[in-house]
């Protein structure tokens, strides 16, 4: 007779090794997944954030730059009025037609910010609260020494060689704003008034420098020349004529613009 045993410890030790070596490797498995899983997940956000964050850069940095080129540094826009009789004197003799010191004083109020480095005072009119004037935005370039107006209403943009008898200086009319916004002069002045004939149409507004361009470029485009320049002109001809009334010097100018 034969006597079969079995080691009980080793086969115990045999079980439990392979238990050992069956499930755990299902965790392993289980586990290796969730980590990948969660790696993935780590390296999705990351590369979002990245994303984010050089979006934002690029914001900060375009935005930095717009607000350079478009807006320079150090230039304030200032709101000021003024307050006027309606006398009339006339460019440009300057000649004091009437005087009337009983009249009602008048009201101008305007937007304007002067470009001191490059040469420019840019000039917005909002719509006049009386009925004789129109609202405008204006572009005196000392630089290619040229006015631009564009009549709001109209949509249409006119140019003409800059006066500077009457237009001051960027730095002069930039004293001044700050003068009148600290309060150390309180305008009171008078009306000047200037007349403007159109003589043609103008197609390449870009030759006229970038602030010009910039205000017209669209827009129908007229050269300007003064009324009492033009040959063979009556004064007391019927024009169809608008009216913007404006201020860059110690006194309010009403360009009146004509067309025939």
């Amino acid at each position: 007779m034969v006597k079969v045993s079995f080691n009980t410890a080793f086969s115990q030790k045999d079980v439990k090794k392979d238990a050992e070596t069956l499930i755990p490797d299902q965790d392993k498995d289980a586990e290796a997944a969730v980590m990948l899983i969660r790696q993935q997940s780590r390296a999705w956000r990351w590369c979002m954030c990245l994303g984010l964050a050089l979006m934002l850069s690029g914001m900060v940095v375009g935005g930095a730059y717009l607000y350079r080129y478009y807006i320079p540094e150090g230039d304030e826009v200032f709101v000021c009025g003024v307050n006027y009789r309606e006398e009339d004197f006339r460019i440009p003799e300057y000649e004091q037609v009437e005087v009337d010191l009983t009249s009602p004083l008048r009201q101008l109020e305007e937007r304007i910010r002067v470009l001191e480095e490059e040469q420019v005072a840019l000039i917005n009119v909002p719509v006049p609260e009386f009925e004789d004037g129109d609202p405008a935005d204006i572009v005196h370039d000392f630089q290619r020494r040229l006015t631009a107006y564009l009549d709001l209403s109209l949509n249409k943009c006119y140019v003409i060689p800059l006066n500077t008898s009457v237009v001051m200086p960027p730095r002069d009319f930039l004293e001044l704003l700050v003068n009148i916004k600290a309060g150390t002069y309180l305008p009171q002045t008078y009306l000047v008034h200037e007349e403007m004939v159109v003589t043609e149409h103008l197609d390449h507004v870009e030759q006229l420098g970038y602030f010009i361009n910039k205000l017209c470029r669209g827009k129908d485009t007229f050269k300007l020349q003064r009324r009492d320049r033009i040959l063979g002109m009556q004064k007391r001809e019927v024009l169809d004529c608008r009216k913007i009334r404006h201020f860059e010097n110690k006194f309010v100018v009403e360009t009146t613009i004509c067309h025939f």
